[in-house]
């Protein structure tokens, strides 16, 4: 189905004649790859959009898309959308600098504070006024309180002291080392309240001080860098 309706009403309550960039998050497998791309061209050709990117798409999807476009003499996608934190690397340090080098697709990236799991209220449990303690949210308590979710809280708190050497919260260090990535366009953030969201933009701030020291000590203390199949070839 093409997805004139919705965005058209989305406009009506953006109060604008057209966005930037409209996405297609995540792949619809009952739908021909063409007719995606062929109805994402048509919404920038009415003038709704000026480009189209991906979300949670995975780099095969993406490269086909990219392949229809071509064959087709369509728009390709021109990012993808896709969460990226401290605990989650893979996709946006791996897969998606290859897609940009093979055809231009940039990140656009996602919860840096991984669900709130990284802002450090969840140190010693789960407290009743956090999102964790919702029945909607089960599933984050489960990962909160899981072995691996205690082992996260325990490098959260090795990662403490640089946030307090370089004078900055916790969350804005983490949003700082989303933004260090220069394969990264833009981060998403998301707040449940204004004094967040002031919080979270104080990441730019600290950017300038993200320096390759400190990012390979927090390395160190994550031990989860993704290794290319480049860096295993040198």
């Amino acid at each position: 189905a093409l997805p004139f309706p919705g965005l058209k009403a989305s406009l009506q309550r953006l109060q604008l004649e057209y966005v930037d960039v409209v996405f297609a998050n995540r792949p619809d497998n009952n739908t021909p790859m063409e007719e995606i791309v062929r109805a994402m061209t048509h919404v920038i050709n009415q003038g709704m959009a000026m480009y189209w990117g991906t979300s949670r798409w995975s780099a095969m999807e993406i490269m086909e898309a990219y392949s229809v476009a071509r064959q087709f003499n369509m728009i390709p996608p021109v990012c993808e959308q896709a969460e990226y934190h401290l605990f989650q690397r893979e996709k946006v340090e791996v897969q998606l600098p290859e897609l940009y080098h093979k055809i231009g697709v940039g990140a656009m990236t996602w919860s840096p504070l991984a669900c709130g799991i990284i802002s450090g209220k969840y140190g010693n449990g789960v407290p009743e006024s956090s999102r964790a303690s919702l029945k909607c949210y089960q599933w984050l308590k489960e990962k909160i309180i899981s072995e691996e979710g205690r082992k996260q809280q325990g490098k959260l708190k090795d990662l403490s002291p640089i946030a307090e050497r370089l004078g900055c919260t916790l969350p804005q260090l983490a949003v700082a080392w989303c933004l260090r990535n220069e394969g990264v366009s833009s981060v998403l953030l998301g707040s449940s309240n204004p004094e967040q969201l002031i919080e979270n933009l104080g990441a730019i701030q600290v950017l300038p001080k993200m320096t390759s020291h400190i990012v390979n000590e927090i390395d160190n203390i994550l031990g989860n860098k993704p290794y290319s199949k480049k860096d295993y070839r040198s």
